[in-house]
């Protein structure tokens, strides 16, 4: 069973018969990650893929133990959070465009900015311009309840256990969240609220999908196996 996911039609669940054979015609087409031209052939049940040829590679991310976790995050997200058989063709440009910028930045960066967006697309945009409360526009430092889904300001969650966004971690999201993929611009990022963001998103995906990513997992084996710890940990 191969998951695709295009533009027309959106995610497309099919199978390759005899994909696992080494003469097999579809064996080294069938690639993570990479961009394909398919040919489909109508069965009872699920499609059956007839014919396979790679359009773009991005051999950079199976290659690369992180590179390929940032993606499969990404791939998996998106397996997750669009429908069978649905077009989505925001959702399709933004994640190719995330997969060009992953070989070319850094890609702890692109990957949040894409699950931020791909979030948005789907339904589950972050409210963290206005308060959840009080309905008061948002001044970082503020809170953020993943549980609801947005921010909170300091007067309403003074009392609470919530996590604190700081200014610059705020306005860090502000900048993944608007990221232009077609023109990014260059910008940096303490490490503090970098992780500040990622803690938050794992706490927001956590909350929205109700189940732990197995990608996640994953990054953070990485992580403790790192011996300068400079692989990302998201909590999950």
């Amino acid at each position: 069973m191969v998951t695709l996911f295009s533009q027309e039609y959106g995610k497309i669940t099919a199978i390759a018969y005899g994909a696992r054979r080494p003469k097999s015609r579809v064996a080294g087409t069938l690639q993570p990650f990479a961009v394909v031209d398919v040919e489909l052939a109508r069965a009872k049940g699920l499609p059956k893929i007839k014919q396979c040829v790679i359009i773009q590679s991005f051999r950079k991310l199976r290659a690369d133990l992180a590179y390929m976790a940032y993606a499969s995050l990404i791939a998996e997200l998106v397996a997750i959070l669009c429908p069978e058989q649905q077009p989505e063709p925001e959702v399709y440009d933004l994640v190719l465009a995330a997969f060009n910028l992953l070989q070319q930045r850094n890609p702890r960066v692109v990957t949040l900015a894409c699950i931020w967006q791909l979030l948005a697309l789907t339904g589950f945009y972050p409210q963290y311009k206005h308060c959840l409360q009080c309905g008061q526009e948002i001044s970082f430092p503020a809170y953020f309840d993943a549980a609801e889904g947005g921010a909170v300001c300091l007067s309403c969650g003074a009392t609470s256990k919530l996590p604190l966004l700081s200014q610059q971690a705020g306005e860090f999201l502000d900048r993944l969240i608007n990221l232009n993929w077609r023109q990014p611009p260059s910008f940096t990022v303490t490490g503090a609220a970098l992780i500040e963001v990622e803690k938050i998103l794992a706490q927001y995906l956590l909350m929205r999908l109700e189940r732990p990513l197995k990608s996640l997992t994953f990054l953070n084996l990485l992580h403790h196996a790192s011996p300068d710890k400079s692989a990302p940990m998201w909590e999950q």
